[in-house]
């Protein structure tokens, strides 16, 4: 845990934000997942995490808005639970560790909300992403279990949404740390891209490595020869020659703050011309996204300047036609580049998603886009300093979308379809670091991990 001062700080700002009634933090419950003693890896709630710091299962915070006053609820172990666990610290203990004086059994919970209720005060919560904590806000507010998740607080939203996505330095601490893990994850990928590897086998290893040297992977390993499935976790497939490894991975911190890395290597160390050409066309977006990375720039904006990068390049290609702008502006580079730049790094890999990505990407002055590609960017408004943000284009060849838009001839005046068919085969490159937004420009957070042709040659090459 950070000094108990941090979580103190932290719930007095929210209560600069919010007013009124309760705050109520449902920590996270542990989840069986095929019987009821073999639990999945337990993983506390983000917000229960910045706010109260505790990473155990079955506890609870309440912030009274009007006294001031915090209350940390849980139950002390029995000898039971220390025959398996070992002795663990008294709740007295762990409400200190968080800065908070009041601690209450989590049989005095119900009562503390229903005598708020009572007295008309409200219970501001955040949205619920999982079924047991629904059950639970349902059963402690007497809420229907259809209501509960549009009965979320708006004024805690947007709250919490103001706090954490403002990273301080103990926190843009932890996310570089966990790109240095990326990078022997990723370089140890890099050196086992060889034809005849069954991609599990780089998947466990570099999952090993994210365990060994932190607390896991920030979220599930993607890593395919596959790469035009953009979000590929099928890892069965032997590595060939001519095809490229695409992988997608990160690691947690003991605090759980993550990182969120992609490279594309080529399996057997050396790019063919062909694959060379698309990458190059990859990292030039890739580099001027993050050159345009400042406080005060719509990151929708910037996500239409790497957009431009890759029509352009694509058009020297002859791939696609006419002229770059125009392209990007009907939509026609979607096809190749179908997702979003980008999304806010932290205590969640799509950091804050769960408090609604309409609270989070976009606001009044920029709303989010419903057209195809554009529409799937999470985070569209202006970057602030100590924002850290993915930058992450791509260009995907994806034989049924390619089959689908030729039937229908859309954007013929802007891809050469037959150009295109000799493509279906070629799968997909993806190229991703986290920057954090500083006072005048960019970070680019972490270890140098290799990302051009000849860095990732020569890695492979000294395997």
């Amino acid at each position: 845990m950070f000094p108990s001062s941090i979580y103190k700080e932290r719930r007095n700002r929210l209560k600069n934000e919010v007013h009124g009634g309760l705050v109520f933090f449902p920590g996270n419950q542990e989840v069986s997942f095929n019987y009821l003693a073999n639990t999945y890896a337990f993983r506390q709630d983000s917000n229960f995490l910045y706010f109260f710091g505790l990473d155990q299962p079955d506890l609870a915070g309440v912030m009274d808005l009007d006294s001031g006053k915090d209350i940390l609820f849980g139950n002390d172990v029995e000898i039971g639970d220390i025959i398996w666990m070992g002795k663990q610290p008294t709740m007295q203990e762990r409400g200190r560790q968080t800065g908070v004086e009041e601690v209450l059994p989590m049989s005095k919970l119900e009562e503390t909300l229903q005598s708020a209720l009572t007295s008309g005060r409200k219970i501001h919560y955040a949205p619920p992403y999982r079924g047991e904590t629904i059950i639970q806000i349902s059963e402690l507010l007497a809420y229907p279990l259809s209501d509960v998740r549009n009965l979320a607080s708006e004024a805690l939203i947007r709250g919490i949404v103001k706090l954490r996505m403002k990273k301080d330095q103990l926190e843009i601490q932890e996310i570089e740390n966990m790109v240095d893990v990326a990078w022997l994850m990723h370089t140890t990928a890099m050196k086992m891209a060889r034809p005849g590897t069954v991609e599990k086998e780089i998947a466990g290893t570099i999952e090993g490595i994210a365990l060994a040297q932190a607390c896991g992977v920030s979220f599930p390993v993607i890593l395919t020869i596959n790469g035009q499935t953009l979000h590929n976790h099928y890892h069965g497939n032997i590595l060939v020659p001519e095809k490229m490894l695409v992988v997608d991975a990160g690691a947690e911190s003991e605090y759980h703050y993550a990182s969120d890395i992609t490279r594309t290597v080529p399996v057997g160390g050396e790019f063919s011309q062909r694959q060379k050409e698309i990458y190059h066309i990859v990292l030039a977006a890739n580099m001027a996204a993050i050159k345009a990375v400042k406080p005060g720039i719509p990151f929708r904006d910037i996500h239409l300047l790497a957009a431009r990068e890759i029509a352009g390049g694509l058009i020297s290609l002859g791939i696609m036609k006419g002229n770059a702008d125009e392209a990007v502006e009907q939509g026609a580079h979607t096809m190749f580049f179908p997702h979003g730049l980008g999304h806010p790094m932290g205590l969640d890999v799509h950091d804050l998603e769960g408090m609604g990505e309409q609270y989070v990407g976009y606001d009044n002055e920029i709303q989010r886009s419903k057209e195809f590609g554009l529409g799937f960017l999470r985070f569209g408004r202006r970057l602030q300093e100590n924002f850290v943000m993915t930058i992450e284009p791509g260009i995907y060849f994806i034989p049924e979308l390619i089959d689908i838009w030729r039937s229908e001839g859309k954007y013929t005046d802007f891809i050469n379809y037959d150009v295109v068919e000799s493509y279906k085969d070629f799968g997909g490159i993806r190229i991703e670091d986290d920057v954090q937004v500083t006072a005048t420009g960019h970070k680019v957070l972490g270890r140098p991990i290799p990302k051009t042709v000849r860095e990732i040659e020569e890695m492979m090459a000294g395997a």
